[in-house]
């Protein structure tokens, strides 16, 4: 039985396109807390059919090529114009078959990309379309000149798939300018199959685009709230650690690792989100591993099981109730040590603190309780 096709993402990202607006190319614009070409990368990156990702990149671009090398992906330079650009993407692909995609459509979703790759298990080259079926004008200055059929008209998407081969070969000998890679296919004389496009898998160019791939992405968008809840006795000491940071006081906090209630609270939190349990279940207090150690360690392991888990962790808020110390004047810091261990901006941080009016176990010094809520997003 012969092993399945080796097929590559290649993402061509070395455009230019000025009419979206904004400062910079549309690819590197921001689009849900991301870059458009981000959430690009995303959607082949965890297709599992998916074995190679090439970006190309503009020569102007070069300096993102690092962080996407990071990625596992390969990266080509890009050419004078969009067939030049594919080409060299091509020079550098190791697969049988590929999937050459716009960097500027991020909603692309799995169903378009498997019809592409199931259509490529019988014919050279297939791509998405979708049926043309408004009116269609022919205009000259401004007025309505005519009308045209729209009988078998398609509007044409990406990823459209090739042989590796046969594309490269097409590449090879067409000359000119190609508005997509299906224009050079049939040139080479490749009959191109078309399978079903999504309405969704929008190209952003126009500046009202980035409003309507936001709404796409969001209703997609699998967002998870987790909370925690954690206590610690005072006991003898002469400081507390609190969301990282060593604050002098008479007293100290009572637990097996160092008793940071602030981290403590927010990994719980973390887990909760995941639906993973609690940071009893990942470090028992019953290991003297454990015995002494620093909260930070926890706090990261949370932060990077939800990345392992697809999620995106996006907002933490902290809250410790105690009469004594005081916590105002080393919030800043607590804020700035827990997104540094967070990989978060500071400003997604948020420590704050309270008193419960000298009622109950707080309020009479016994201890300090904490809050905190997580925010992870999947799309």
């Amino acid at each position: 039985m012969s092993s399945p096709p080796r097929i590559a993402a290649l993402i061509v990202a070395a455009g230019r396109g000025t009419r979206a607006g904004g400062p910079v190319p549309k690819q590197w614009q921001s689009l849900c807390g991301k870059r458009v070409i981000d959430h690009t990368l995303a959607a082949f990156q965890r297709h599992p059919a998916i074995s190679q990702i090439i970006v190309v990149l503009s020569p102007a671009d070069m300096a993102e090529a690092p962080g996407f090398a990071a990625q596992g992906c390969v990266i080509a330079q890009g050419g004078a114009n969009r067939a030049e650009s594919v080409r060299n993407g091509l020079a550098v692909m190791a697969a049988d078959q590929v999937l050459i995609h716009d960097a500027a459509r991020p909603c692309v979703s799995a169903d378009v990309i498997d019809a592409v790759i199931d259509a490529l298990r019988d014919v050279p080259a297939a791509a998405p379309g979708l049926p043309v079926t408004d009116a269609l004008w022919l205009g000259e200055d401004g007025e309505v000149a005519g009308t045209q059929d729209r009988t078998a008209l398609f509007a044409a998407q990406t990823p459209q798939g090739f042989d590796a081969d046969a594309i490269r070969l097409a590449h090879a000998t067409f000359d000119g300018i190609a508005a997509d890679d299906v224009e050079v296919a049939r040139a080479a004389g490749m009959a191109v199959a078309i399978t079903p496009g999504s309405a969704d898998n929008l190209k952003i160019t126009m500046p009202g685009d980035l409003t309507r791939a936001a709404r796409i992405l969001e209703a997609s968008l699998d967002i998870r709230t987790g909370n925690g809840f954690d206590v610690h006795a005072f006991g003898p000491g002469d400081h507390v650690t609190l969301c990282g940071v060593k604050i002098p006081h008479d007293q100290g906090l009572v637990g097996h690792s160092d008793a940071d209630v602030g981290m403590h609270t927010v990994t719980d939190a973390i887990y909760g989100a995941l639906a993973m349990g609690d940071i009893g279940q990942h470090f028992p207090p019953s290991d003297p591993q454990w015995k002494g150690a620093e909260s930070h360690i926890f706090l990261t392991h949370a932060a990077d099981l939800a990345r392992s888990e697809g999620f995106t962790l996006t907002h933490v808020d902290c809250t410790l109730i105690c009469e004594y110390p005081k916590v105002g004047p080393h919030a800043a810091e607590m804020r700035r040590v827990m997104a540094a261990y967070l990989g978060l901006e500071i400003s997604r941080v948020s420590v704050k603190a309270t008193t419960s009016e000298r009622l109950g176990f707080t309020g009479r010094g016994e201890g300090i309780a904490c809050m905190a809520t997580a925010t992870l997003v999947k799309l």
